[in-house]
């Protein structure tokens, strides 16, 4: 009788998708795969409309500092609905997260294609709030990896990262020039179903392991996923407070910079879309070599600690020459260290935070570590266009190089002490 229901259960057809305690080691790594694909495709999207709403934003009568309130929007959409997310990937598992991520992104992009007016540009935002299909990857691939090989894990993430630029980036500028920010959108709708697609095939229900969602499940099923008292909660895990100042505090100044750059290049460097385009291939090109070919054997041979204040450390040079470039030429110098103090900085405080929680956590401190870059993109397109109207690029330059550096002597003083602690 056992051995009949075992075989029953095995060869129906309408067998749920396998979870992770009962899938191979190769059936994780090809739903991995799968996972950065749709990583992949979903930044390529991203990347499209990077495209598309700054020139239709201009079209519309916009300037900078309404633009500026446009990202903001999207900020705080995006502050509000990542850490519910999260709770909901939890919750319901990564197959429903990723459906409902893809699904508002075509809808997003439907939005955006009948735009004609500045209330539509807003209104076509609101899906955002659903649109974590990022943080949902690399939930899958935090879930996945053992703790010692989360980071090169993750850096993997940042390859897709890379890869989605360019292809985005050349991609949007070219059907933006050609046959404009209608299509364009569409074109963005069209691909977005194709992730969705993906998901339904390839994704298991759940990627939680029995020994740590068992116990959680029946907990997690009565309990909203707006309750707010279970989201910060996981703040009073060891660490995971300290690192996430320093996330904020550190990320601030880099994220004004670069939530303002399309208005940057627009404005400041005078670039076409196509052009444009290009210069954005050109990070990608920089993040795929760093995040697919460094981080890996960096996050090997050093310490996370160590990682962490030699990113901190470099962006705050950069801040510094981004203070006093004047041409594209000397901002495409800075791109490479730039990226690649992004990249170790982002893999590095992320890693650090999901180590810091139970594995049936991990899709709501994915959230809120989302909610991190959303709060930057809330502050700083306000924030970073009043300091280039009034102060010009180079005032966003000196803030990230003064406060990377007060966070970095603060960091190394405080490792120095441990260190200290340690040997005595």
């Amino acid at each position: 009788m056992s051995g009949r229901g075992e075989t029953t259960k095995e060869t129906s057809p309408r067998a749920p998708l396998p979870t992770q305690d009962n899938v191979t080691e190769q059936q994780k790594k090809k739903i991995v795969n799968i996972v950065y694909i749709i990583a992949a495709l979903d930044i390529t999207w991203m990347f499209l409309q990077f495209s598309v709403t700054p020139y239709l934003a201009k079209k519309l009568g916009f300037d900078t500092l309404w633009f500026g309130y446009l990202q903001t929007t999207v900020g705080l959409i995006q502050l509000l609905g990542g850490p519910m997310f999260g709770r909901f990937a939890d919750i319901f598992g990564a197959r429903a997260a990723l459906s409902l991520a893809c699904s508002s992104t075509v809808v997003f992009f439907l939005l955006l294609a009948i735009a004609e007016n500045p209330a539509m540009l807003f209104i076509h935002k609101l899906p955002t709030v659903f649109m974590h299909v990022l943080p949902a990857c690399q939930m899958v691939v935090a879930d996945f990896s053992a703790p010692e090989k989360r980071a090169d894990a993750l850096s993997k993430i940042g390859l897709c990262f890379g890869v989605g630029m360019i292809a985005g980036s050349t991609l949007g500028g070219h059907l933006n020039t050609r046959f404009g920010e209608t299509f364009t959108a569409c074109f963005g709708a069209v691909g977005s179903a194709f992730s969705l697609l993906l998901v339904l095939k390839f994704i298991p229900k759940t990627t939680k392991s029995e020994a740590s969602g068992t116990n959680k499940d029946s907990e997690n099923k009565s309990k909203s996923i707006f309750n707010v008292g279970e989201i910060t909660r996981l703040l009073k895990f060891p660490g995971v407070k300290r690192t996430f100042v320093v996330k904020i505090v550190a990320g601030l100044p880099s994220g004004i910079f670069q939530v303002m750059f399309s208005i940057i290049a627009l404005d400041f460097f005078k670039l076409k879309p196509e052009q444009n385009g290009y210069l954005m291939a050109y990070f990608g090109i920089a993040s795929m070599v760093i995040q697919g070919g460094v981080v890996g054997r960096l996050t090997a041979r050093y310490s996370e600690n160590s990682l962490l204040l030699l990113s901190i450390g470099i962006s705050s040079l950069v801040g510094l020459a981004q203070a006093y470039m004047q041409d594209v030429f000397q901002f495409c110098l800075t791109v490479v260290p730039m990226m690649f103090s992004l990249s170790v900085f982002n893999v590095i405080t992320d890693s650090m935070l999901t180590k810091s929680v139970p594995s049936s956590e991990t899709g709501t401190m994915m959230g809120l570590c989302a909610s991190v870059q959303s709060l930057l993109r809330t502050v700083g397109p306000t924030l970073g266009g009043f300091m280039y109207v009034n102060y010009g690029i180079s005032s966003i330059g000196l803030i990230q190089f003064v406060v990377n550096i007060a966070v970095f002597v603060h960091l190394l003083q405080r490792h120095l002490r441990k260190t200290a602690e340690h040997q005595q």
